[in-house]
């Protein structure tokens, strides 16, 4: 989750900065168009990368539940957020080693610099992945139904408790797949069908809610977390509410 922070923040000063050099520098300068692209694609990427691994890190928490804890370390985690920066760093770098359209303005994308063959490639991987979260929350739904019977069953919990607690695991997943396709497929959409030749006006109108994503991750990934507005009532406040202290966490929460 604080990959997933720092990652909105960085996907924020990205859009500055390509504002900035694109309509505020006069004459534009090619290496800073260049920069201000990769940072942005640096940014996205690991914010999309980061949401992935947290759905792979929800989905590993349920269906290897008893061994999960003893086999994510700090040194694999750190591992593997490294790893998730730097294939990110490279994605960002892609303008700088040829993924630009700076020679032949004809070959521009919606994404300018970048041409329309590679936006392409790149939306089409962002759908892959997009494929990807959908099948491993679908999993995670049946996983968390599944342990929600079998804890029914030896606790005795009558049916509407059940069907409470997997009402709001579904609402909870609902809102994230639904927030994310919203934001970002419409314009994953249209960068494969668009160039530059269309009007800019469309582009921006579907460009706003991709970027408004990084506005919401952190409600939905954060202030949604039991722990998390734990810690937030401790700074604010200096007390923790009893309905945490006394909630037990369920597959909801996960």
């Amino acid at each position: 989750i604080r990959k997933l922070a720092l990652a909105d923040l960085l996907a924020g000063l990205g859009l500055v900065a390509n504002f900035a050099v694109r309509y505020l520098l006069r004459p534009p300068s090619e290496a800073a168009e260049l920069a201000a692209a990769g940072l942005l694609l640096a940014a996205f990427s690991a914010s999309v990368c980061s949401l992935l691994a947290i759905t792979v890190d929800r989905y590993l928490s349920l269906y290897n539940a008893l061994t999960y804890h003893s086999e994510r370390t700090l040194g694999f985690t750190c591992a593997m957020v490294l790893l998730m920066w730097l294939l990110c760093l490279g994605v960002g770098l892609l303008p700088l080693l040829g993924w630009n359209c700076l020679r032949d303005q004809s070959s521009c994308s919606i994404l300018r610099p970048v041409t329309k063959d590679n936006a392409a490639v790149l939306a089409v991987t962002f759908l892959l992945l997009f494929a990807l979260m959908m099948q491993l929350y679908l999993q995670i739904c049946k996983i968390a139904f599944r342990h929600a019977q079998q804890i029914a069953v030896q606790h005795q919990f009558i049916a509407t408790a059940q069907a409470t607690s997997t009402r709001k695991g579904l609402s909870t997943l609902s809102l994230i797949l639904g927030t994310f396709a919203l934001c970002w497929i419409p314009f994953a959409i249209y960068s494969l069908v668009a160039d530059s030749s269309y009007p800019a006006v469309y582009t921006y109108s579907l460009a706003l809610p991709a970027t408004c994503n990084s506005l919401i991750n952190p409600i939905i990934y954060a202030f949604r977390n039991p722990d998390i507005q734990k810690s937030l009532w401790l700074a604010c406040c200096g007390c923790i509410p009893s309905t945490f202290s006394s909630r037990p966490r369920t597959s909801s929460d996960v």
